[in-house]
């Protein structure tokens, strides 16, 4: 009886035991990092960012419930939510609902929205870099000042038809970005405290004293954002000249877009960009109809940087598009690669910033309401409007490398791996197979071997 007794008590502790320890791990996290570099942890810039949000954030993945990707968006979350516990993350399937993802601007499976104290934003790429950012951003009451100016016919910040930016516009106001409206025939001159001037493919041309203004903008550090048409005749070459740039005549047509389907020569497909600060990371393939493309002047005041080009096998196209179209070098068209985004940079005049930025892009109409949410262009729109803004103030964000994740290999052993893989190992098999049916056959005229059982 008393040996039972103490077995009995020592299954009670055991039991008293694991239950304690099902008991604390589930109110208490632990681990331990062993991964090469730290890799599976959040950098110092990621816990930071988590630490000056006070409050909950909400994270809304629209992934499909078919496939591992929800999966994958789980586990990179997690890292976050080990370092701030009222950090949730849920998951809509877009399929369930696709007016209302369209309505949202939702295009991509997986696509991430942040939320926290009323602000919201938007990811399309799942790296620590992006979301810490976001975090960030999230984190600032303002985000900057972003004026377009008004009265020439320009794309409506605010409007519903198919050529406004009325969608683009409510993506940057969703970043925290102040979006006004900017009437140089009643101010006379840009205000000092704009933090950024969108000029967006005005139809009318701008009155001599509106030009100066703008231009009185850039000589004094202003950032600039310039959305430019083929033949736009919006009297603003002056403009053109104070940024060192000179539009090119015609538009710009692209035979490479009828590998991907797109009949019409005349819709750009960029999927290559420069290593520049705004476009670092950006893998999504952006499309821009009717575009035109730019030269640049000698000894321009401005550093220029392409951050949109044409293929080379793209050119000026001055005649109409229609039937078939050829590069006529005697009609004065340009040979591609062509430039159709150009980021200007130099030395601020002015005292608000080191660095003065202004970016021109020969096409409007990829972040227009109808062409937003083709591939990257609400992405890339973002981007350069942030960049303009200067949101690297913010701090940069970098993810930790692992240090074994390449292989390099001299040519000497790559041909050595080559030829054991592709002959020797084929040669190996045949061999032990040849080997193996020789023993078979050899075999075959051997008498039974009788054992002392049947015997």
């Amino acid at each position: 009886m008393r040996a039972r007794l103490r077995e009995l008590a020592r299954l009670l502790l055991f039991g008293a035991i694991v239950a304690g320890l099902g008991w604390a791990s589930a109110r208490h996290a632990w681990q331990w990092d062993l991964s090469q570099g730290q890799r599976a942890s959040l950098t110092a810039a990621s816990r930071a960012a988590l630490a000056a949000l006070d409050g909950p954030v909400e994270v809304t993945s629209y992934a499909r419930a078919s496939g591992d990707l929800r999966g994958r968006i789980a586990a990179f979350v997690a890292r976050y939510q080990r370092a701030k516990a009222d950090l949730t993350l849920s998951f809509v399937d877009p399929d369930a609902d696709p007016e209302a993802m369209r309505a949202r601007g939702i295009t991509l499976d997986g696509e991430l929205e942040l939320r926290f104290a009323g602000r919201s934003q938007r990811l399309a790429r799942l790296d620590e870099r992006e979301f810490t950012q976001s975090l960030k951003r999230l984190a600032r009451e303002d985000a900057g000042r972003v004026s377009f100016i008004v009265g020439h016919g320009e794309r409506r910040s605010d409007g519903d038809a198919n050529h406004d930016f009325g969608r683009f516009a409510a993506a940057l106001a969703d970043d925290g970005v102040s979006i006004e409206r900017l009437n140089l025939a009643t101010t006379g001159a840009v205000p000092d405290n704009a933090g950024l001037v969108v000029i967006a493919s005005p139809q009318v041309a701008f009155a001599e004293a509106e030009v100066t203004a703008v231009v009185d903008w850039i000589d004094r550090g202003g950032a600039l954002l310039w959305f430019t048409e083929p033949g736009a005749d919006d009297g603003l070459d002056p403009l053109a000249r104070a940024l060192g740039l000179a539009r090119l005549a015609g538009r710009v047509v692209d035979a490479t877009g009828q590998g991907l389907g797109l009949d019409d020569p005349s819709f750009v497909v960029i999927s290559d960009y420069p290593d520049h600060p705004a476009l670092r990371g950006l893998d999504l393939t952006t499309l821009f109809p009717q575009a035109v493309a730019f030269a640049r002047i000698a000894n321009a005041p401005f550093a220029a940087t392409p951050l949109l080009m044409s293929s080379a096998r793209s050119w000026t196209e001055i005649g109409p598009i229609e039937g078939a179209i050829a590069w006529d070098e005697a009609a004065g068209e340009f040979p591609g690669p062509l430039d159709l985004g150009i980021a200007l940079t130099r030395l601020s005049p002015g005292p608000v910033r080191d660095e003065q930025r202004v970016v021109v892009i020969g096409d409007g109409d990829f972040l227009s309401n109808r062409f937003l949410g083709n591939g990257g262009n609400r992405v890339l729109g973002t981007r350069l409007v942030h960049w303009l803004l200067g949101d690297e103030a913010l701090g940069a964000v970098g993810e930790v490398e692992a240090p074994d994740r390449r292989l390099d290999f001299s040519p000497r052993t790559l041909g050595a791996i080559g030829v054991a893989l592709l002959v020797a190992l084929p040669l190996a098999l045949a061999g032990t197979g040849a080997v193996v049916v020789w023993r078979r056959r050899r075999g075959r005229g051997r008498p039974a071997w009788v054992g002392p059982r049947d015997a």
